[in-house]
């Protein structure tokens, strides 16, 4: 450090009770002098520099989005690549958004690195439970009359009505036209159109309102290409519109009732072709059809694979990195996480383990699926608190060793550093100096620093320039540790968690008192901003 001098008023805000009054073992009452702001910050380093982004501020404040585009030249979204952003109830990945925050980025000439494939939070759990069976129980009771299309003759289908193009659903027969039992239904498309054009409908049957209902169906087509979906009725409710391969494949749809009576329709008039509808299902969602074993396994396997595969393959050649595994240990001791020994809040609704399906392996299995989209991207393991906990870096590191031993291509690791402004020096070089041992790339992926870590109701920083002065201390270190301990070759990055003090997570999520950005809430550069750029001007 260079430059520190020692300001005995800090005692005066001791006594006051704005810090703690332990004694000083990092020496945060050295406030260094913090008057160069020539940057920008991406032109002083030889590795990625990265701001963190959300979709609305960086898509309609041109300050927001100057400080990002002047400053950066690489970023993380911070929620619009993750599971719960990307998946629907029934599972479909809608890239919508997150395309158009990339393409603005793109724009920008900022990088987009992929935050994240596998995490137990911000997931759409909704769905994923539903992977899993959503709840106790065997053999549910299918309410829906004659879903294998068996009772009824010729064309015509017991508790079924062809409510458009009638000449269009005959029925199947033969091996390679049925599923399951004698018959099916098949119908037979000859032009593209609207799909309400061909449209079959169950008779009524009894629901509850508001109560979650699954509808599954085996499907095929003749030819590769064809697309259909599923409506209800009579309060109109329509699924995504589903493509259909030449092989039979289970497609699931689950629903709120709106109704009392309910019936379902398949719509399949709008792409041309011949398809094979058999064995039909409505269940209670509740109700179970809940896999167990190897089929559980396989189900939840499956679920991560399709998630990560269409993530990594839609961005291929786009996106050259990707956190792939995010917070994989448990808190206060070397385990792997779980929820048996992960506390969430009683009202969280996104929050789905993996590993309590998959164990150990389920890391490996994120990593096997994102090499095999992109063999050329790189792949890291996301976690923090390693500068605070010698045993969940070490963990992490030996879980890394463990997962690479069995073929996982792990390029990084990458350190969050959630930081405050009394964060220990020795802990940071130690994890600094872990990380780099093991020969991996090592990033630090989401830094910031607290400058109110004892959440005081009074803080303000325009009373208080010392706080500020400490954060912008704490800054200049990491960075200084960071080129200390990390090689260059090694150096994958630095990204600030947020652009501006009223954007952190802290005050959007955590709804804290706190100032622990580079920007203020003007996005004017505070002293944080000079710590960061001394110490790249210094390396």
């Amino acid at each position: 450090m260079k430059n520190f001098r020692f300001i005995p008023m800090v005692l005066l805000a001791c006594a006051a009770g704005m810090y703690s009054c332990e004694p000083d073992p990092i020496n945060i009452q050295a406030q260094g002098n913090f008057t160069d702001t020539e940057g920008p910050l991406k032109s002083t380093a030889d590795f990625p520099i990265g701001i963190a982004i959300d979709y609305t501020p960086f898509m309609t404040d041109a300050a927001y989005k100057n400080v990002v585009a002047t400053e950066a030249n690489s970023t993380t979204f911070g929620y619009e690549m993750k599971h719960g952003a990307l998946v629907d109830n029934e599972g479909a990945i809608d890239f919508t958004r997150a395309d158009a925050l990339y393409d603005a980025a793109k724009a920008a000439g900022v990088e987009v690195f992929g935050h994240t494939l596998g995490w137990h939070q911000n997931q759409n759990a909704t769905y994923l439970k539903t992977v899993v069976g959503g709840g106790a129980g065997s053999d549910p009771v299918n309410l829906l009359l004659n879903g294998d299309f068996e009772a009824g003759s010729g064309d015509n289908f017991t508790n079924w009505g062809k409510w458009n193009g009638a000449a269009s659903l005959v029925q199947g027969t033969g091996t390679s036209e049925v599923h399951g039992g004698a018959r099916s239904l098949k119908v037979i498309v000859a032009a593209n159109g609207n799909p309400w054009n061909v449209q079959m409908a169950s008779d009524l049957f009894n629901t509850t309102v508001d109560t979650q209902y699954k509808i599954s169906f085996w499907i095929k087509s003749a030819n590769a290409g064809g697309v259909m979906r599923v409506s209800t009725g009579t309060t109109a409710q329509y699924s995504a519109n589903y493509n259909i391969s030449t092989e039979w494949s289970k497609i699931s749809w689950t629903i709120p009732a709106k109704d009392a009576q309910t019936r379902i329709l398949f719509d399949v008039g709008s792409t041309a072709n011949t398809y094979y509808i058999d064995d039909v299902t409505v269940i209670d969602a509740a109700a179970g059809e809940a896999p167990v074993g190897d089929a559980l396994v396989e189900a939840v396997s499956n679920a991560m694979e399709n998630f990560i595969t269409e993530t990594v393959t839609h961005y291929k050649g786009e996106v050259k990195a990707w956190d792939v595994v995010n917070e994989a240990m448990a808190d206060g001791n070397s385990g792997l996480r779980t929820s048996a020994n992960t506390t969430v809040d009683a009202d969280a609704t996104d929050i789905f383990f993996w590993s309590d399906y998959l164990g150990r392996d389920w890391a490996l299995k994120a990593f096997q699926y994102a090499e095999a989209a992109d063999p050329d991207a790189l792949l890291f393991i996301n976690d923090y608190n390693l500068e605070a906990n010698s045993v969940k870096v070490d963990s992490l590191i030996a879980y890394v060793e463990e997962l690479r031993a069995k073929g996982a291509k792990i390029d990084g690791i990458g350190t969050q550093m959630h930081i405050n402004i009394n964060t220990s020096y020795a802990g940071i070089d130690q994890a600094f100096q872990k990380l780099a041992a093991t020969g991996l790339l090592v990033r630090v992926s989401e830094l910031d620093v607290r400058a109110n870590p004892l959440d005081k109701a009074n803080f303000d920083t325009s009373l208080n320039p010392y706080a500020l002065s400490y954060q912008a201390v704490m800054y200049q270190y990491v960075v200084e540790s960071y080129l200390k301990h990390v090689p260059a070759a090694q150096r994958h990055g630095i990204t600030i968690w947020g652009v501006s003090d009223k954007d952190s997570w802290y005050v959007t999520v955590q709804n804290k008192i706190e100032a622990p950005l580079l920007f203020d809430t003007n996005y004017n550069k505070k002293p944080a901003y000079s710590g960061v750029l001394q110490a790249l001007k210094a390396q």
